[in-house]
């Protein structure tokens, strides 16, 4: 494994050439569940200079849609941003032309319905073998995965989080692990075949064929394989404590943590154009 480089490394060159950003939220954009304002200034600034962010996330859609349309009654913003991937690839949102939301899913209605019954099965065993585990509070936004918290309200130690991911392959799940959460689910995609669906569904570009003019950025295990397809990648400062388990890493490494980090990575891109 090689370690990453830091981020002022990353040749002026290879920067001018990113055309667009995929990033993680949680941990990345966000911290304790609130973007940080020094993101939000960056995703302006890079939606101003005519490079779009798409999000890709293990949250849910419920939880997705408010940063996404903005809420006043809650005192809310809609991120600059193209669309969010929720639930690590599986539903694709963004707002039409004319301001609607629009939503897409990589299963139809059938299957999500005959998935969800076997996810809260297996959630149910989860929760009663071990419990120290509890589901994630965003849970009931929940239409195509579950979530165990283990860092965001309740904390598992490392040999609970091992103990959950083996029980949820017995379920026949894929599993990842955020930074707050471990996220399970039926189907073969991931952030890597849901940022691939977005960029051809929103901009109509191939993610793979433009690899040299994308760059990903995010924190965490959940992340690696972002880290692993996308030829630029970059980990905010606090992708630190999951580098020893990390088989694929970031390219380059912030100095700075969270959204500081990511206006970090901003700044880098925007002073090479």
């Amino acid at each position: 494994m090689n370690a990453p480089l830091p981020l002022s490394q990353w040749s002026a060159a290879q920067r001018a050439g990113i055309a667009g950003v995929i990033t993680d939220i949680d941990d990345t954009l966000s911290e304790d569940g609130q973007i940080s304002p020094l993101a939000l200034v960056a995703l302006q600034a890079l939606e101003q200079a005519g490079l779009p962010v798409l999000a890709v996330t293990g949250r849910p859609v419920g939880w997705s849609l408010p940063w996404l349309t903005g809420d006043a009654g809650r005192g809310l913003r809609p991120w600059p941003v193209r669309g969010i991937v929720a639930e690590n690839g599986a539903v694709a949102l963004s707002l039409g032309p004319d301001g609607q939301l629009q939503r897409l899913y990589r299963d139809g209605p059938e299957a999500r319905q005959t998935h969800y019954q076997r996810l809260q099965a297996a959630l149910q065993a989860v929760e009663a073998a071990i419990p120290a585990a509890r589901r994630a509070r965003d849970s009931a936004g929940r239409e195509t995965d579950i979530a165990i918290d283990h860092s965001e309200f309740e904390q598992l130690d490392p040999a609970h989080i091992e103990q959950v991911c083996q029980l949820l392959q017995t379920h026949g799940l894929r599993f990842t692990v955020s930074s707050i959460h471990i996220n399970a689910w039926l189907g073969e995609h991931d952030k890597w075949i849901g940022a691939c669906w977005a960029v051809k569904a929103w901009l109509e570009r191939s993610l793979p064929d433009e690899l040299a003019h994308w760059v990903y950025v995010g924190d965490s295990s959940n992340d690696e394989v972002m880290f692993k397809h996308m030829r630029h990648s970059v980990g905010v400062a606090n992708v630190a404590r999951f580098l020893p388990r990390l088989r694929h890493p970031p390219g380059y490494i912030c100095q700075h943590e969270r959204g500081a980090g990511f206006a970090e990575l901003a700044t880098a891109l925007l002073s090479a154009r």
